[in-house]
C-alpha cells in the first residue's frame, strides 16, 4: 500500500515532467515518478552507523585513508557531483574503526549538499568523536551542474580541504599530509 506522502511526491514528478513537455504515459516514463521518489528516499537516507572507536594503545602517528568514493547532489541544481575523499587524523587516545572513515564521508555526502560543507562536516564530526591531535579532510569532485549546464566545462575537478588541530597549526604535519596525498 502506498503512503500519501509518496503519492504526492510522485504526482509532483509527473507535473514536472509534463511541464517540460514529456509524455508521462510513454512506456519509458510510466514508472519514472515512482523510481525517482524511491531513489531520493534511498539516497537521502544513508544507513546509520555506530562510530566505533578503540583505545589507541599509544599510537600517535598519522592515519590516512585515500581514494574514498562519494556521491552527492548539488543543493543548487539537484545535479550529481562525485569524487574521492582523503581523510587523515593523528590520534590522541582513540582510533576509529577504518570503515567508519568511509561511512562518515558517505553519511554527510548523501544529502542535498555543497562540497565545502561536506568537507567541514566530516572534519568536525571526527574532531568531536575522536578528540585527536589533528584531522585533515580533502575532497576532489566532478560537478555535473558545471559540466551539463552553465559554463559547460568537462573534466573539471574541484578540491576542498579542511585542516584542524596539528594539521592547521604545525607546518610539518600539514606538509606530511599534503605530501602523502600527492
Amino acid at each position: 500500500m502506498k503512503n500519501k506522502t509518496n503519492e504526492l511526491a510522485e504526482e509532483s514528478v509527473r507535473v514536472l515532467l509534463k511541464h517540460f513537455g514529456e509524455d508521462i504515459h510513454r512506456e519509458g516514463l510510466q514508472d519514472t515518478p515512482k523510481r525517482f521518489v524511491k531513489f531520493f528516499t534511498e539516497f537521502l537516507n544513508p544507513p546509520k552507523f555506530e562510530c566505533t572507536t578503540f583505545q589507541g594503545e599509544g599510537y600517535d602517528e598519522m592515519i590516512i585513508q585515500t581514494n574514498i568514493p562519494f556521491h552527492s547532489l548539488c543543493e543548487h541544481h539537484i545535479a550529481p557531483f562525485f569524487g574521492t575523499g582523503t581523510i587523515a587524523y593523528v590520534p590522541n587516545k582513540k582510533i576509529i574503526g577504518l570503515s567508519k572513515l568511509a561511512r562518515t564521508l558517505e553519511t554527510f555526502a548523501r544529502r542535498l549538499q555543497n562540497q565545502e560543507r561536506i568537507t567541514m562536516q566530516v572534519a568536525d564530526f571526527l574532531w568531536k568523536e575522536l578528540e585527536p591531535k589533528g584531522v585533515a579532510v580533502q575532497l576532489t569532485a566532478k560537478h555535473l551542474c558545471m559540466e551539463m549546464r552553465g559554463v559547460k566545462k568537462h573534466d573539471t575537478y574541484t578540491t576542498t580541504t579542511k585542516l584542524l588541530g596539528c594539521f592547521k597549526t604545525k607546518a610539518s604535519a600539514r606538509n606530511e599530509f599534503l605530501n602523502a596525498i600527492k
